[in-house]
């Protein structure tokens, strides 16, 4: 299988490979390149992946990514596999701009600006959503009051504009990676079944030229 591994990884491990993978982002990206190249499928299956792969990434359901993937790869009849590995485009290199290019588009579209009256910047209001969820969930337990604010400013300023704002920039990047992988993968797989043929044919040129006892 592609993802099996030989020695199970600690949740420690698994978080700091998220954010810095042994032997660095390139080597992960080399990686990643060389899995997408030899997926079992054709060429168009696997750029349709990728597209709904890097398309996913310019939503704001972090968590969900890899299951929005496998959906729109299947809506789309393109290869899951290839979906799930190009969710990799997003990264903590990425992240940044994806997010102030979907937060920008989505505030012009839907009309609104970003409050820094309130919760300066953008993880000052990250933080308040944060200090929110805690507290409310302390109330359930106590006779403390819940207060929704910084959670109801979050949602209204930087959840819902970027889910707005990243299906025009989502999409862009995903037809780009689509056109852009296409003949890459397309020439790839071709020259590797011409050297499998030649391999093989080499192989029953040695069969038959092989003396018999």
């Amino acid at each position: 299988m592609v993802f099996k591994r030989r020695h199970k990884r600690s949740w420690l491990q698994i978080v700091a490979d998220s954010l810095y993978p042994k032997g660095g982002w390139g080597r992960a990206a080399l990686y990643i390149r060389h899995r997408l190249h030899r997926l079992p499928d054709t060429p168009h299956k696997i750029a349709r992946g990728i597209g709904a792969g890097v398309f996913t990434t310019f939503t704001p359901f972090y968590t969900l990514h890899f299951f929005i993937a496998a959906i729109l790869a299947r809506m789309m009849k393109g290869n899951v596999l290839a979906a799930l590995l190009a969710t990799f485009f997003g990264n903590p290199l990425t992240y940044i701009p994806i997010g102030v290019i979907s937060l920008k588009t989505g505030h012009f579209l839907l009309g609104t600006e970003f409050d820094e009256e309130v919760d300066k910047s953008l993880v000052d209001k990250f933080f308040g959503a944060a200090s929110d969820f805690v507290t409310n969930l302390w109330a359930l337990f106590t006779e403390a009051e819940a207060d929704w604010s910084h959670l109801s400013l979050f949602y209204d300023e930087v959840f819902f504009p970027y889910m707005v704002g990243g299906v025009i920039p989502g999409i862009i990047a995903g037809v780009i990676a689509y056109y852009l992988s296409l003949p890459v993968i397309t020439t790839y797989q071709k020259r590797r079944r011409a050297k499998l043929k030649k391999k093989l044919e080499q192989l029953r040129a040695n069969a038959v030229a092989k003396p018999k006892d």
